[in-house]
C-alpha cells in the first residue's frame, strides 16, 4: 500500500504511472497477438472477422473497466481519509457488483448476438467466424471484469506493481496459446478468442489468491461481498456507472463507426482493425496518466489536498503534450513499417490507408491528452456529471459522422471524426476543472 497524499508529486504520479503504463503495453499484447498470428496463420479473412466485430468487446470492455475504476476510486477517497474499514467494504463490495454486472451484460448480449451482428454489418464472407470469435470472448467477460476490479482496487490502495505482474502473466500465456490453438491445431478466431479466456482465467485467480495471501487489511468472509451497507452501495454504484457511461459510451461511438467501416469493404477493415490498435499504442499514456490522476485525486481529495491535485495535472498535461509531438514525427516517418508488422501484410490499399489516418490524428492528440487527463481527476473529485457529458457528446458526434459523414467522404469520414468530436468535447471539461478548483 502507498500513500500518494505525500511527497514530491512529479515522482510520485511517474513511479505510480509506470506499472500502469507496462500493464496497458501488455494489455494491448493480447489483442494485437491475436490479429498478428491471425493474419500469419489464416489470412486476411480471419483478420476481417475478428476485426469485424473488435468494436463490440471493446465497447463492453470499456463498460466494466469504467465500472470497475468507478469503483477503485471510492476505495482511493476512503483509503486517502485513513478509512481502513471503509476501504475493505469497498473493495469486497466492488467484486460482487463487477461479477453481477458482467455476467448480466454477457448473459444479454449473447442472447442478442445474431440481431447485434446485423447491426454491426458484419460482411457475410466472414460473419460465422466472427460470430464464433465474439461469443466466446463475451461468454469471458465475466473474468476480465474481475482482474480489472481487483486491478482498480489495488491501485486505489497504491500498488499498482500487483496487477502488472499477473497482466504479464496472462499475456503471456495468451500468446502462447494463441500459437498452439491457432498455429497448431488450426482453431482459427475461436481459438485466438479460447487462448485470451483461459489466460485471463488463469489471471484473476493468480491476482485474488495474492491480493488475500498478501494485503490482510483487505481480507473478507464471502457473505461480506453481499452489500449491506446503504452509503457504500449507493457511492460505489454512483461512481461506478458514472466511469462505465464515460468509458462505454466512448467505446459505442467507436462502434457506431464500426458499423459504418464494415460496409467499406475487407481492405478498410483490416486497415482501420490496425491503424486502430497502433492509435491504442500512441495513446497509451494519455489512458496511464488518466488512470493514475484519478487515485493520485481520489486520495488527496480525501486527505483535503487540492493544491496537490493541481500540480499532478500541470505535471501529467505537460508531459503528455510533449509525448504528443513524438507520436507526430512516428506517424510521418516509420508508421507504413509499423503497420506492415501488425496486419503481416503489404497490401497498398490497406497500409496507405492505416498510414493516412495516423498521419491526421495524431495532429490533433493533445486534446485528448487533456480529456483524459481531466476527466479521471474529475471523477477523482467526486464529480461525476461533467465527465459523462463530455463522452456522449463524444457518442453523439460519432453516430452523426456515421450515418451522414461516413456515406459522402467514405473513410475520409471516419479519419475526420475523432478530432472533430474531441474539440467540441473538452469543453465541457475545461469548464469543470476551472469551476472545482475555484470551489
Amino acid at each position: 500500500m502507498k500513500d500518494l497524499t505525500k511527497g514530491n508529486p512529479l515522482k510520485i504520479i511517474c513511479a505510480f504511472s509506470l506499472p500502469i503504463l507496462i500493464g496497458c503495453l501488455f494489455n494491448l499484447a493480447y489483442s494485437i497477438a491475436d490479429i498478428k498470428i491471425l493474419g500469419f496463420y489464416i489470412g486476411k479473412d480471419a483478420l476481417a472477422a475478428a476485426g469485424s466485430v473488435s468494436g463490440l468487446y471493446d465497447f463492453l470492455n470499456s463498460f466494466m473497466i469504467g465500472l470497475t475504476n468507478g469503483f477503485g476510486v471510492i476505495c482511493a477517497v476512503r483509503y486517502g481519509a485513513s478509512d481502513m474499514e471503509g476501504t475493505r467494504k469497498a473493495f469486497s463490495n466492488s467484486l460482487f457488483l463487477a461479477f453481477v454486472f458482467s455476467v448480466a451484460i454477457s448473459a444479454l448480449c449473447l442472447i442478442f448476438m445474431d440481431p447485434v451482428l446485423i447491426i454491426l454489418n458484419v460482411p457475410s464472407n466472414v460473419s460465422q467466424d466472427a460470430k464464433i470469435y465474439i461469443s466466446v470472448m463475451i461468454a469471458g467477460l465475466v473474468f476480465s471484469a474481475l482482474y480489472n476490479c481487483l486491478a482498480a482496487s489495488l491501485r486505489a490502495v497504491g500498488d499498482a506493481f500487483t496487477p502488472l505482474i499477473f497482466l504479464i502473466l496472462s499475456t503471456v500465456l495468451n500468446i502462447l496459446m494463441d500459437i498452439l490453438l491457432v498455429g497448431n491445431f488450426k482453431l482459427g478466431p475461436f481459438g485466438a478468442a479460447l487462448a485470451t479466456v483461459i489466460s485471463q482465467i488463469i489471471c484473476v485467480s493468480a491476482c485474488f489468491l495474492y491480493t488475500f495471501i498478501r494485503y490482510k487489511k483487505l481480507r473478507f468472509r464471502a457473505f461480506e461481498m453481499i452489500p449491506r451497507e446503504k452509503k457504500t452501495l449507493s457511492s460505489l454504484i454512483s461512481s461506478g456507472i458514472s466511469m462505465a457511461l464515460m468509458s462505454s459510451m466512448v467505446a459505442f461511438g467507436t462502434l457506431s463507426l464500426q458499423s459504418a467501416i464494415n460496409k467499406l469493404g475487407d481492405n478498410i477493415v483490416v486497415a482501420h482493425s490496425a491503424t486502430r490498435k497502433l492509435s491504442g499504442i500512441y495513446m497509451l499514456p494519455f489512458g496511464v496518466f488518466g488512470t493514475a490522476m484519478a487515485t493520485y485525486s481520489g486520495q488527496n481529495y480525501g486527505a483535503g489536498k487540492k493544491d496537490r491535485i493541481k500540480e499532478g495535472i500541470r505535471i501529467t498535461f505537460s508531459i503528455t503534450c510533449i509525448y504528443s509531438l513524438i507520436c507526430v514525427l512516428v506517424s510521418y516517418t516509420v508508421c507504413p513499417y509499423i503497420i506492415e508488422a501488425i496486419t503481416s501484410t503489404n497490401e497498398p490499399e490497406i497500409i496507405n490507408n492505416a498510414v493516412l489516418y495516423q498521419k491526421f490524428d495524431t495532429l490533433f492528440y493533445f486534446v485528448p491528452a487533456i480529456i483524459s487527463i481531466y476527466r479521471n481527476s474529475l471523477q477523482g473529485m467526486g464529480e461525476h456529471r461533467l465527465p459523462v457529458i463530455s463522452s456522449f457528446m463524444e457518442f453523439a458526434g460519432k453516430i452523426l459522422i456515421a450515418v451522414f459523414l461516413t456515406p459522402i467522404l467514405k473513410y475520409w469520414g471516419i479519419i475526420l471524426s475523432e478530432p472533430i468530436v474531441w474539440v467540441i468535447m473538452v469543453i465541457p471539461l475545461i469548464y469543470g476543472m476551472r469551476r472545482k478548483m475555484k470551489e
